[in-house]
């Protein structure tokens, strides 16, 4: 987000619409992101999050799934 690619608009857009947020959420994760540089933006199944990292990163967002141990 912290970049001349993507507006802030752009990156709560595609929260939305990809991961289902809604507006105060998409808000909310894109600026700890900015802030931070990261924010788990999706938590599901490993398989349903690949997808989803694949369509964030259809839209220009540098995204990583990171596999968490039980």
């Amino acid at each position: 987000m912290d970049d001349a690619v993507n507006t802030v608009e752009h990156v709560v857009d595609c929260l939305i619409e990809i991961c289902g947020h809604n507006y105060y959420q998409a808000v909310q994760c894109a600026t700890i992101t900015h802030n931070n540089k990261q924010c788990s933006v999706f938590v599901d199944a490993y398989d349903l999050c690949l997808d989803i990292c694949d369509d964030l990163r259809d839209q220009g967002l540098n995204v990583t799934v990171i596999k968490q141990s039980k």
